[in-house]
């Protein structure tokens, strides 16, 4: 068992120290490789979701400017994205039982 095919690489100082660092960062750290991808992946959905809320924020930009001037525009706009209407006045919705509802997370 002394010249064991295992145990030979292990005899030099800096092959088993490497070994051993390796180690250390791959599992026992504690910004080991588990933690590292899970962060990474958490990064990659939270740049996703930046992208979705940067286009989100560039279309309400370009509806308040389009209303903001426009007193007949603001007018249309409560009236069909808030159901606003005049004293006096009735506000039928027809709702389409066959198309689904996207509803907005605000």
């Amino acid at each position: 068992m002394k010249n064991h095919w295992a145990i030979k690489p292990f005899r030099n100082f800096f092959t088993a120290t490497t070994l051993a660092w390796f180690l250390w960062v791959l599992v026992l750290d504690n910004n080991n490789l588990r933690v590292v991808l899970s962060n990474r992946m958490k990064m990659t959905a939270l740049e996703k979701e930046k992208s979705v809320l940067k286009e989100k924020i560039r279309l309400v930009k370009k509806e308040r400017d389009e209303v903001q001037g426009n007193p007949q525009m603001l007018e249309k706009w409560a009236r069909e994205k808030y159901l606003m209407r005049r004293p006096n006045e009735d506000v039928y919705v027809i709702v389409d039982e066959n198309k689904t509802v996207e509803s907005d997370k605000e």
